[in-house]
């Protein structure tokens, strides 16, 4: 199998923690080991437990009180030192211990998206895990569901999605996250369009509703729409973390992307004994 790791961004608030805490908890009932990588030096708490922490090489706090920096800057600052000191990475991954490990890693990222779309901090990262572990990695970009009630929103966070795909260069999933919170509020056949998103959608929300503040204002947006659009990148895939199926086929879309469990054994299926065959003692 060897190593798989799925790469868990988005922007702050869009469920990346409570989505890794439900995945490992989802893994745990399903008898899959996994691991769990926190690369957040700003995180405060958890709903999971940590196998290992980037805050124990360095944490947001530090550099601000030393540094003076605001939280921005110290989080790229954060960052750029983990990307200087990729040692400890392995250190924390245990890729030296043990190089052909089979193994399941989630690695819950910082909050700030300009790390994955401008920044070359995390393909560096990225590179070096490829590099010196072999890791199959999988990018899950998380963006509220709650963003589909709002088309200048949805397309912001689909064009964020499309920046980090393209700079990352790796198989990459987008999620819609905390559907349990707004399905009740749209309907399943409407769902359906926003999943694979197209430059008419921007068209079927703005028809008629005057909602375009100028001339300007429409050729901006319906140009990010179009550029969307013509890459045919952007999909979702929804997750309600109330509902099993919904996280199973979820997994089974990034298994799928990091190829896991194809080289596995099937299990062979165990013996039974049948007594109106014969297959038991007799007495």
């Amino acid at each position: 199998m060897g190593r798989k790791c799925q790469l868990v961004m988005g922007p702050a608030g869009s469920g990346k923690s409570t989505y890794c805490a439900t995945l490992m908890a989802h893994l745990e009932a399903a008898r899959r080991p996994a691991k769990l990588l926190n690369l957040d030096p700003a995180a405060e708490h958890f709903e999971y437990d940590c196998t290992a922490d980037v805050r124990d090489l360095i944490t947001l706090a530090d550099v601000a009180d030393e540094l003076g920096y605001g939280p921005n800057g110290a989080l790229v600052y954060c960052m750029e030192y983990l990307a200087e000191n990729l040692d400890w990475l392995d250190d924390a991954m245990g890729c030296d211990a043990n190089p052909d490990a089979d193994e399941y890693w989630i690695v819950d990222c910082p909050g700030q998206i300009e790390l994955y779309t401008h920044f070359p901090i995390m393909r560096t990262i990225i590179a070096h895990l490829h590099r010196s572990a072999a890791f199959t990695i999988c990018g899950v970009y998380c963006m509220e569901a709650a963003f589909v009630t709002d088309p200048f929103k949805f397309f912001s966070g689909c064009l964020s999605a499309m920046s980090a795909m393209v700079q990352l260069e790796i198989p990459h999933v987008n999620v819609l996250t905390k559907m349990d919170l707004i399905k009740d509020q749209i309907d399943p056949a409407r769902l359906e369009r926003y999943l694979w998103p197209d430059a008419s959608l921007m068209d079927e929300w703005t028809e008629g509703e005057g909602k375009w503040a100028s001339s300007k204002w429409k050729g901006l947006n319906m140009a990010v729409t179009q550029l969307i659009d013509s890459y045919s990148m952007v999909s979702f895939i929804p997750l309600d973390i109330t509902d099993e199926e919904s996280i199973g086929a979820l997994l089974l879309q990034i298994d799928h992307a990091v190829q896991y469990g194809e080289d596995l054994e099937p299990e062979e299926p165990k013996d039974e004994f049948d007594m109106e065959d014969g297959g038991g003692d007799e007495y």
